[in-house]
């Protein structure tokens, strides 16, 4: 471990995850990991016959899916940018 990072021990539901994480990224680790328990409780309550293994695959597959959906904005972001200018440009000429 160098001394930009830090062992971290965080808890998911019933288990405990020890870490080495950037010094500068600890806090991102801990709300990550208030986020995961935060959906595996929600699933917990709809789902109550569930397996933990169950839940923490929803928890999975939506923080995938929210992931995917970021991801597929920020690569957008140009584009849109520049759609919005290219509009601009020719109501401009239109006008």
């Amino acid at each position: 471990m160098n001394s930009d990072s830090q062992n971290i021990t965080l808890q998911l539901d019933a288990h405990r995850v020890p870490l080495t994480v950037p010094r500068d990224k600890e806090g991102v680790y801990r709300q990550a990991a208030q986020l995961l328990n935060q959906r595996f409780k929600f699933y917990q309550q709809r789902m109550p016959k569930a397996s933990a293994e169950q839940l923490w695959m929803y928890v999975s597959l939506e923080s995938a899916v929210n992931l995917s959906l970021d991801v597929r904005s920020k690569d957008l972001k140009p584009v849109e940018d520049k759609v919005r200018e290219l509009n601009q440009l020719i109501e401009q000429q239109l006008i």
